[in-house]
């Protein structure tokens, strides 16, 4: 996620290394050194962590839904049967796992 950050602040960088951000360092295409405003990625940084951390819920979700041909099979059960087995399944994902 550092690289992301550092690669949204500074579009140009190409080479972006180091695992923490008081290592980071970043270049251009030509191999010069792109000075990092340490304020600026650490704010970034912070952004895109909180967001990742409101998704929390559709990766969970995404985890535990049935694959797709299965889903596909439910609904056409469904439809045959007159039943609401793939919305039922649908639904306790959804509420275990809700939107913040």
């Amino acid at each position: 996620m550092i690289h992301k950050a550092v690669r949204n602040i500074y579009p140009k960088a190409t080479t972006v290394a180091g695992d923490t951000l008081a290592d980071i360092t970043c270049s251009d295409a030509d191999g010069n050194s792109i000075t990092i405003d340490d304020s600026a990625l650490a704010t970034e940084f912070a952004r895109l962590e909180a967001e990742y951390d409101t998704q929390e819920y559709a990766r969970n979700r995404k985890v535990e839904y049935p694959e797709m041909a299965d889903q596909l099979d439910m609904i056409y059960w469904d439809g045959v049967n007159e039943t609401t087995t793939h919305k039922d399944a649908i639904d306790a994902i959804k509420a275990k796992y809700p939107k913040p």
